[in-house]
């Protein structure tokens, strides 16, 4: 028996909220194969829905796929996300597949934008032909660009500075227009940093390459492979290095299926920062790193990235307010320490 306590009580407790029973009973899941994807199957099965997992398994894992059946298919293939739309009939759709990695962005845009908005359309397109109305959107921070003020709050300019952030911005121009024309009811979730990995250490990040600051801090503190480049020590903050705001998966999927319900009972759209509020500079993170594998990470000061921004955390008043959601384990320690878990026994550490 999984642990159901892992996507919290506010998570069960929104289910019930004023007495109305939530209909969203069957989800597909696009991208249920992947990090978030495969972390959200598992809160869908744990809260008493369905799952249904649609992935193409470019960047996701077969042994990820546990809480739900599999159509293995490409959103770039509107015939075959037409008919998994047809087969299953969901009573709402989680969309995570998308092209992620910011530099690969910038050298093929044309493949990011095939696949993170036409592919988008055509899920789009079919679920309104077959009158499916609910869509849960990944979509990310990066579409504020470099911020005039912090925290950063939802009615903010969106001036994305790399295809990523534009491909995703552009997908929320779509959901807006196809929301007015079409009756589409979405929310378009914009993540801070997702870290951590399941409670019970069953799925994790896994990327190929992995870029992410934990994983790849855990790796070096645990001497597997190279020391790790810890890119500026020489920002305008207490010290010296770039400050984000870091959000569990486990809070983070749990805000998805609470944002599903919400449309749903409502039948208003929805834009909403999920982060905390709170910013960690990197050295911090390297610093609970340290205490979670008891060894010190071994890095290597290289300049600046050009884009980075020295902060960047999110006002997350307005998902508190209408979701009823608050984070329950994105303090710095719990998410290494579960990502450590995780990692330890994939590297067979244990």
């Amino acid at each position: 028996m999984q642990n159901t306590c892992e996507i919290g009580p506010a998570l069960f407790w929104h289910s019930f909220k004023k007495g109305v029973l939530s209909v969203i009973k069957k989800i597909l899941v696009i991208g249920g194969a992947g990090y978030i994807g495969s972390n959200a199957c598992k809160a869908i099965k744990m809260s008493g829905r369905e799952p249904v997992v649609f992935d193409n398994f470019s960047s996701g894992h077969r042994h990820a796929v546990k809480w739900g059946d599999l159509i293995e298919g490409d959103i770039r293939n509107e015939p075959k996300i037409r008919a998994a739309l047809e087969k299953v009939r969901p009573d709402a759709v989680m969309h995570f597949a998308a092209n992620i990695e910011v530099g690969q962005g910038e050298k093929e845009p044309g493949l990011f934008y095939e696949n993170n908005v036409a592919g988008t359309l055509n899920v789009l397109r079919a679920m309104i032909d077959l009158g499916l109305q609910n869509f849960i959107f990944s979509s990310t921070c990066a579409i504020y660009g470099d911020p005039e003020k912090l925290p950063l709050v939802e009615d903010m300019p969106k001036r994305p500075v790399s295809v990523y952030g534009r491909s995703k911005l552009m997908v929320e121009t779509i959901l807006e227009d196809l929301s007015r024309a079409e009756g589409l009811r979405y929310a378009a979730l914009r993540y801070f940093n997702a870290a951590g990995a399941d409670l019970d250490g069953e799925v994790g990040e896994e990327h190929d390459p992995e870029t992410h600051l934990i994983p790849n801090a855990l790796k070096a503190a645990a001497g597997i492979g190279q020391g790790m480049k810890l890119f500026g020590d020489d920002y305008p903050t207490p010290d010296g290095t770039c400050i984000r705001d870091y959000i569990h998966i486990a809070d983070l999927v749990a805000a998805h299926i609470m944002a599903a319900e919400h449309i749903d009972q409502t039948g208003e759209s929805l834009q909403l920062n999920l982060g905390t509020g709170n910013g960690f500079t990197v050295k911090q993170v390297l610093n609970a790193v340290e205490r979670a594998v008891g060894k010190p990470v071994p890095v290597e000061i290289s300049p600046r990235r050009p884009g980075d921004a020295i902060a960047l955390y999110a006002d997350t008043s307005k998902s508190k307010a209408i979701l009823g959601w608050e984070p329950e384990h994105s303090d710095m320690d719990t998410i290494v320490s579960s990502a450590w878990n995780f990692h330890k026994t994939v590297w067979d550490l244990n």
